[in-house]
């Protein structure tokens, strides 16, 4: 199994403030999708995703209407 630093940032839907959640954890998978895909069970989401250069996997998210982003970076 691969570890990874997870950051899941949940933005505030309030109009005028920018605050957000932002969560840091440290995962194993093998499947980072499928560890994705078992975080929002249950809920109705739409996910984009980017894999960038510098080994970081980036899913831009709608959980419910809710806005979020998450990162995994894997640790060597």
């Amino acid at each position: 199994m691969k570890k990874y630093e997870m950051i899941r940032e949940i933005f505030n839907s309030c109009s005028g403030n920018q605050m957000r959640d932002v969560d840091v954890q440290e995962i194993e998978t093998d499947d980072i999708d499928a560890y994705l895909a078992q975080l929002y069970r249950g809920e109705r989401f739409i996910s984009n995703k980017t894999v960038m250069g510098n080994s970081v996997v980036v899913f831009e998210i709608d959980a419910s209407g809710l806005a979020q982003r998450v990162s995994f970076t894997e640790i060597s």
